[in-house]
């Protein structure tokens, strides 16, 4: 099968996207980390500013590609759009033939569109898009026209369970990642507390970073997940919630739930006005089980599915 090559749009790069992309690139000592910051930060702001034209609402500053934070953690260029998920922004030269996608991120993103930069970097080329993709290799004939990316994006894509049991072949995907990744990073001490089943050498553990929205300025809360393999198709579980971000305390009455497949509530706690984490008390579960994760704090409501 023959594919076209979409017409691209032509757009000129605004003076406060090189403002915006220069002021994250400055905080980064790594040169080859500052610029895959800046592209990364021109792309979505691009991409973000057609959008925005075509009427479709986005939450620039809640995407991790505009967390610091989440910057220096990951190479992330994604943009969130608002009651429906994120779109991933990927930065290309003229003389590229295809992108490369971890197939991790496909898994948490309602599609990709690419942009491509001239030598001066004076303007993009917004080439086109993908929604889903099976392989991590996508050449640039096979995408979408950009004028179909407002249709694409009125569907929002249904957020897949998380493989747990991938966890023990250092499979991770859905914006976790193994916590001795995230623990390195100065601006994060997480740690599991008063588990004693946690020194195990066989435990894996993994963290996500869940933002909690414009009510408390996008402050962020992390999610750790340990599991140690136990008898007869066993994995025992320990699940926590720390504050994000340099905070201390978690956010008063912030509650940390699980359910089950049938979406009947099996325990839940709550923090009290100093928590610096609150805990799920552990549990065994067989494999193939289902269950569900749900924090609350005010209005916000976050879940997740999991399938041991």
């Amino acid at each position: 099968m023959s594919f076209v090559k979409p017409l691209p749009l032509s757009l000129p790069i605004t003076l406060e996207a090189h403002q915006v992309a220069n002021s994250f690139q400055s905080q980064q000592s790594n040169q080859e980390k500052s610029h895959q910051i800046y592209r990364n930060t021109i792309a979505v702001y691009m991409v973000n500013l057609y959008l925005e034209s075509l009427g479709i609402e986005t939450d620039l500053n809640g995407s991790f590609s505009f967390n610091p934070l989440m910057q220096s953690l990951m190479n992330v260029a994604d943009l969130e759009v608002r009651n429906r998920g994120r779109i991933e922004c990927v930065a290309v030269f003229p003389e590229s033939k295809s992108i490369h996608i971890p197939l991790e991120t496909w898994f948490d993103r309602l599609g990709c569109v690419v942009v491509e930069f001239d030598q001066e970097a004076t303007s993009v080329k917004i080439l086109g898009f993908v929604g889903e993709a099976s392989t991590q290799e996508v050449f640039l004939t096979q995408l979408r026209c950009i004028s179909e990316l407002g249709s694409h994006l009125k569907t929002p894509k249904t957020q897949a369970l998380v493989s747990l049991s991938k966890w023990f072949e250092n499979v991770f995907h859905n914006g976790w990642e193994k916590t001795k990744e995230v623990i390195s990073q100065p601006e994060l001490t997480l740690t599991f507390r008063n588990s004693s089943q946690m020194s195990k050498s066989n435990v894996v553990k993994a963290a996500k970073l869940i933002d909690l929205g414009i009510e408390l300025g996008h402050q962020s809360v992390a999610l750790l997940v340990a599991l140690t393999p136990e008898e007869t198709e066993k994995v025992g579980v320990c699940i926590q919630l720390y504050p994000g971000n340099e905070d201390n305390y978690l956010p008063p009455n912030i509650k940390l739930a699980m359910f089950s497949e049938a979406g009947d509530s099996i325990q839940e706690v709550q923090a009290r006005s100093q928590d610096n984490y609150i805990q799920l008390k552990r549990f065994k579960s067989t494999l193939g089980n289902l269950f569900g994760l749900q924090i609350t704090y005010n209005h916000l409501t976050w879940e997740e599915r999991f399938i041991i």
